[in-house]
């Protein structure tokens, strides 16, 4: 394809850089606020699956059982199909069923439990004599946790949230096709429907250099923290 057949492929002039720059900013705050919850809960199930596992006592056997039931089934639900399942929920929690706010729900709920499992798997492979010799030392399970599980696995939860925020990116882009807004939003209604392959070029660069960031700085952190 010659230079004048890629401009009349890809009309860049036709792209509207102020809904360009609205939808990224829908898609990085979508992102910011998701993973911050998804942190916070995804860190409280792993652990609960973590302080569970392997018990003798059948209140944390039934409490473990109920934890892994709820992450292996939400983290198995393909994203666009938890999306429509999540509608009535959404509408009651949100208000609402489109926007960037409406897709929050749906994104928590299917990037928590797999972030929960990274955080599982983090803390099972902490050296088992490390806690051992803290709660050996008098330590209790709360400053087991917050001194010795946390500060150990903190490089392995980073490097998690890093790949769950990237797999949020992705999910913030399929939502985008039903209503969500963002960049999914406009590379599917202003890209694809009207047939502007600009502005699905455009927008699929702009989610992949919001991915690119997101991985730096994931790895920058990890280095930082990591101290071995």
């Amino acid at each position: 394809m010659d230079n004048n057949g890629l401009a009349s492929y890809f009309r860049f002039s036709s792209v509207d850089w102020n809904s360009m720059g609205a939808a990224t900013w829908e898609t990085v705050w979508m992102t910011l606020i998701s993973i911050i919850v998804v942190a916070i809960l995804g860190a409280l199930l792993g652990l609960l699956l973590f302080e569970t596992s392997g018990s003798s006592s059948w209140g944390a056997r039934i409490l473990n059982w109920i934890v892994a039931a709820f992450v292996n089934i939400f983290r198995s639900i393909p994203f666009i199909i938890l999306i429509v399942l999540l509608l009535p929920a959404t509408q009651a929690i949100m208000g609402t069923i489109i926007g960037p706010k409406a897709a929050l729900p749906s994104l928590i709920i299917s990037a928590a439990p797999f972030y929960a499992r990274l955080v599982e798997i983090a803390f099972h492979e902490i050296d088992h004599g490390v806690i051992e010799a803290a709660q050996s030392m008098g330590a209790t399970r709360t400053q087991i946790i917050t001194k010795v599980l946390l500060p150990e696995s903190m490089p392995a939860l980073v490097s998690g949230i890093t790949v769950t925020s990237i797999s949020l990116i992705g999910y913030t882009a399929m939502a985008g096709a039903i209503g969500a807004g963002g960049l999914g939003n406009l590379a599917y209604l202003d890209g694809f429907q009207a047939n502007n392959n600009a502005v699905t070029l455009v927008a699929t660069v702009i989610i992949v250099l919001i991915v690119f960031i997101c991985q730096i700085v994931g790895d920058v952190l990890v280095k930082q923290i990591d101290k071995r």
